[in-house]
């Protein structure tokens, strides 16, 4: 894998295995913090009134939606229980040259790659505030006992694994989503509006990230 650096000035890696960079090339950081932090937890602390919240992540990768939300939280004294699934993860090593250092508090990115390996076994505490873990399994195997807020979908295109966006990904994953969650992802198509509508979700089409019209957004009903 290379890494890319896009249009914002922030770093990727681009995966020719898959045929797909981990992030926007219109720029990785304003990607990260437009859909994930803006469109999924600030939404849903807002909507909820709630001062902490956890997080499922499909597509753990580089580490970056997690960095950019737990960076947010810790500055804000929110609570943060954060889960990212992935089936491959990246070496330590790999991910310490992203240089995403340079957009979170120096304590956490020290305490995150001293912990990195310890997440991939169990829940590690990073912090007061913040617990973290990853989940090394394929999507369909993942079971957990608890209930997530909000679900960060970055799984890579449908036109590159279209099995992480089929109805039966999306189910498996959305059942782990709580009554007035929030799933969100930087992708939107008719198949997946339709695959979100029959779960039962409230969708909408919110403003994308540079390079993308629209993404989607939607609720969980009931």
């Amino acid at each position: 894998m290379d890494f890319v650096t896009t249009a914002d000035g922030s770093k990727t890696l681009y995966h020719a295995e898959v045929g797909e960079h981990y992030h926007s090339k219109h720029g990785a950081h304003q990607e990260s913090i437009h859909v994930f932090l803006k469109s999924g937890l600030q939404f849903f602390l807002e909507k909820e009134n709630r001062n902490g919240a956890s997080i499922l992540e499909i597509g753990f990768g580089t580490g970056l939606n997690f960095l950019l939300t737990a960076d947010y939280c810790g500055e804000n004294s929110l609570k943060l229980d954060y889960c990212g699934i992935e089936a491959f993860p990246l070496p330590l090593e790999v991910i310490s040259h992203t240089e995403y250092n340079q957009y979170v508090s120096a304590d956490l990115w020290d305490v995150f790659r001293s912990e990195y390996k310890n997440a991939l076994m169990e829940t590690v505490k990073l912090s007061d505030y913040i617990d973290f873990r990853v989940a090394h399994a394929d999507v369909l195997d993942f079971e957990d006992d608890g209930m997530f807020d909000v679900i960060y979908f970055d799984a890579f295109a449908a036109i590159h694994q279209p099995e992480m966006w089929s109805d039966e990904t999306l189910a498996h994953v959305c059942k782990f989503l709580k009554p007035g969650g929030v799933f969100v992802t930087y992708a939107i198509t008719g198949n997946l509006k339709r695959s979100m509508k029959a779960l039962g979700f409230a969708i909408e089409k919110a403003p994308g990230a540079p390079g993308k019209r629209e993404m989607l957004r939607a609720v969980k009903l009931g």
